[in-house]
């Protein structure tokens, strides 16, 4: 799957959208990908997953966990999980960091991977890297539908994406003007109450 293909899955579920919107990372763009109206569908989790885990395979060899931050790596990460017949964990907040709990086990042989539906920032991921550091096993690296950020978050680990695009994003102090003069919404989950 190229690009043009992921993003005709986004389509295809109706989760692709133009305006402005308010990132998770609190910048702005003219692009919000709805991803929950993608996971929400079966049949297009596993298509996206199957081909990020033949990547993941190439780049990372054997996993045994992976390891994902609720919310966005909790169904991207169960799917990988089942196309490449390890475990899948979570991490949820708790008092505003990432923590393992649930009985999740890891052990000193764990080749962990981290799972991410999209990045754009990097800072779940990060704070995922940090929340794993205190607990047995090796993060063998990390994946995502899609990089947004076009390679250039700092992820804290090696990245595989199925696809990495530049979707423009700014400050929200130096909007173009032809996004200022649109009205800004937050679709995202981070903030949610």
């Amino acid at each position: 799957m190229n690009s043009e293909d992921i993003l005709d899955v986004f389509r295809e579920a109706g989760a692709l959208f133009e305006g402005h919107f308010i990132l998770s990372s609190g910048r702005r763009s003219p692009v919000f990908l709805q991803k929950a109206l993608v996971f929400s569908q079966p049949e297009l989790s596993a298509r996206l997953c199957q081909a990020l885990a033949a990547k993941i395979k190439v780049q990372f060899g054997e996993i045994s966990v992976v390891a994902g931050p609720a919310v966005g790596g909790i169904i991207p990460g169960y799917e990988l999980a089942r196309q490449l017949g390890c475990r899948a964990v979570f991490a949820e907040r708790v008092n505003g960091q990432l923590e393992f709990r649930r009985g999740f086990e890891f052990f000193p042989n764990d080749r962990i991977l981290i799972a991410e539906d999209i990045v754009t920032t990097g800072l779940s991921f990060r704070e995922t890297v940090t929340a794993l550091g205190h607990l047995p096993g090796e993060v063998i690296g990390g994946s995502c539908i899609i990089d947004r950020s076009g390679g250039s978050a700092d992820v804290g680990c090696d990245l595989v994406a199925l696809a990495s695009i530049s979707f423009p994003d700014y400050d929200a102090n130096d909007l173009p003007d032809h996004l200022a003069a649109i009205p800004a919404t937050k679709p995202g989950s981070r903030g949610l109450a």
